[in-house]
């Protein structure tokens, strides 16, 4: 079976050069990417991806930061232009990239319409990536509307990848988060924040067959399904300043079920506890292969490895299953015939 690496990461040489030439100060962008030459360097990315053999092959998005945390709203569109073609020359020219993730200017929402029909009409990319937020602001704005309709329409999957900094406080009397606790905990925090409010917006009903891919497995969501479950079961009984009891009244189904509809990916860094909770709590028909490279401890090789060992151990997956983790359901998500 082939082994389709839905969610990992890249930064095009010519994109690049262009994020540092918009943004030459951008913060912490030198130091994220100095040992990680697999981002930039795709002659040795290729080299590193021969060792796990001829079947496996990548789907590729461009890396953090998000585009609209890079440049402005006049600025972003062309950088986003510029990612795109690089991703669509990169899967032009190398058979083990078989398609792209579409980045998009998200402060400018309708250049990002615009550019999310060129993406996909022209230069074949396989859906589209969101951050959890646009700069601070929710996915579940009406500004944004269009962007879902669009991809609603056209049938093809938004990647949502998580977005939180160190400038976010853990607690409300710090100028920021320590520790690295934004990453850690932030980001899963992050992403089941953002599938809550597309839930409660309406926005699962308003596109009943909208498919949105979280990174890492739904986050926080899989981990406390009795607190989605049961526990959202009682919107509104917490909160006495606002009505949330309405809400409940207006969706068709409970929110455990609309949590359910959103799809995840295997990047958890190698876990076996957290493949088993998150395939448990979404199904095998949604949740894809994913390895996160090249963010492991060494710089490209070890989250792929890792994730294939635990797919590979899992005694719980027949072979049927595993191959619809591995290959089945990017090739339905993204209409690929390889």
């Amino acid at each position: 079976m082939l082994k389709i690496d839905a969610f990992n990461h890249v930064l095009p040489p010519r994109y690049f050069e262009k994020m540092n030439e918009v943004n030459p100060g951008l913060k912490d962008i030198g130091k994220r990417v100095r040992n990680v030459r697999v981002l930039v360097d795709m002659d040795q990315r290729l080299r590193m991806i021969e060792q796990f053999g001829d079947d496996y092959r990548q789907v590729l998005s461009v890396a953090a930061p998000p585009i609209e945390r890079v440049a402005g709203p006049e600025a972003s569109p062309e950088l986003a232009e510029v990612a795109n073609d690089e991703m669509a020359r990169l899967v032009s020219e190398h058979d083990r990239f078989v398609g792209f993730i579409a980045s998009m200017p998200m402060n400018n929402p309708d250049a990002a319409v615009t550019e999310a029909k060129r993406a996909i009409d022209q230069l074949g990319a396989t859906g589209i990536q969101m951050f959890t937020n646009v700069n601070g602001s929710p996915l579940d704005r009406d500004e944004l509307l269009d962007l879902f309709q669009l991809l609603h329409d056209h049938d093809l999957p938004i990647w949502v990848h998580p977005a939180r900094g160190a400038e976010m406080p853990d607690y409300v009397d710090e100028d920021g988060s320590k520790y690295e606790i934004w990453w850690t905990f932030g980001w899963p925090y992050e992403t089941s924040a953002m599938m809550a409010r597309l839930i409660f917006s309406g926005h699962l009903d308003r596109f009943p067959n909208l498919k949105v891919i979280t990174h890492h497995l739904g986050g926080m969501t899989p981990y406390f399904e009795g607190r989605v479950g049961p526990g959202m079961d009682q919107l509104g009984s917490r909160t006495t300043d606002e009505d949330y009891t309405s809400i409940l009244e207006r969706l068709d189904d409970r929110p455990i079920e609309y949590f359910r509809r959103f799809y995840g990916d295997t990047a958890v860094f190698g876990s076996d506890a957290a493949t088993r909770c998150g395939l448990e709590f979404f199904g095998a028909d949604h949740v894809l292969f994913a390895s996160d490279c090249p963010f492991d401890p060494e710089k490209g090789p070890g989250f792929i490895r890792e994730t294939i060992r635990v797919l590979d151990e899992a005694d719980y997956l027949d072979e049927a299953t595993r191959a619809q983790i591995y290959e089945g359901n990017a090739k339905r998500l993204m209409r690929l015939h390889l």
